[in-house]
């Protein structure tokens, strides 16, 4: 029973070690603030932009319109995940991190669950005023129950499920960067393969005349399948039910931590 406990207490006391040194990390690193404050101010400017200028016409999604932001701002959340480990590559301070905590995959969990939450804050930042700003404007716009469009609103299951299905998408984002950050190790390579991997789905779909292609493309891309969650309208022609693409996003960013831990534990610093 000692011996468990004495292991236990180990086991935690690295945990908390870890928790502690990356959080001093994070926090002192000066392009945490900016990155956390540019995505809260992209993703809010892009929506509100785009709901002050929208215009009523048929299949518009109200919710979905709100929440465009989350396209724009998205790009801000995966440098942040990348950065989380890259820039500790870039300069060489990997060494001293696997010296002072070598157990790996404890190093590498504690920056993801902080570098996941700080994302989950700022997006639900983000998104919630988007949401207030679309409620707030689109009415202006036209977009009113006389017109066949009911108001934004937390209350409504669908609208819930658009918001906070937003926020886990872009902590999920953050999260996938992370992972394919750490298995390239180089800052520019890892944000270039992770916005070729959100972005490169939908432009080939685009491409290709084929729908039942251009339908699989849709439903295995990161980015496509994961923004199924804002949808309001129309939800029962989509390739698949919204928290089925969340889903898949969050299956991609699962195979990039387990890609990432693995390399990061096997491989030299």
């Amino acid at each position: 029973m000692s011996l468990t406990l004495s292991t236990g207490q180990r086991g935690y006391g690295a945990w908390a070690e870890a928790m502690h040194a990356e959080w001093t990390k994070l926090r002192t690193l000066a392009s945490t603030g900016w990155l956390l404050a540019g995505a809260v101010a992209a993703t809010v400017t892009v929506s509100a932009a785009t709901a002050g200028a929208a215009t009523v016409s048929p299949g518009i999604d109200p919710a979905k319109l709100s929440l465009t932001g989350v396209q724009a701002g998205q790009a801000l959340f995966a440098i942040l995940g990348v950065l989380a480990i890259s820039s500790e590559y870039s300069t060489g301070m990997i060494r001293v991190t696997l010296t002072a905590m070598p157990r790996r995959t404890v190093t590498l969990a504690a920056k993801a669950a902080l570098a996941g939450g700080l994302a989950l804050a700022a997006a639900a930042v983000a998104v919630l005023v988007s949401a207030l700003a679309g409620r707030f404007l689109l009415p202006r716009r036209g977009f009113i129950p006389a017109n066949g469009y009911s108001l934004l609103s937390l209350g409504n299951g669908a609208d819930l499920r658009a918001v906070c299905g937003s926020v886990l998408y872009l902590a999920l984002i953050a999260l996938l960067s992370l992972g394919i950050a750490t298995a390239v190790r180089d800052p520019a390579v890892a944000i270039g393969t992770v916005l070729a991997l959100l972005y490169l789905f939908p432009i080939v779909a685009t491409l290709i005349t084929d729908q039942t292609w251009q339908r699989h493309l849709e439903q295995v891309g990161p980015m496509t399948a994961g923004l199924y969650i804002q949808a309001t309208v129309g939800v029962r022609t989509l390739p698949l039910t919204p928290w089925q693409g969340l889903g898949v996003l969050a299956l991609w960013t699962a195979g990039a931590l387990i890609l990432g831990g693995l390399l990061f534990r096997f491989r030299d610093a």
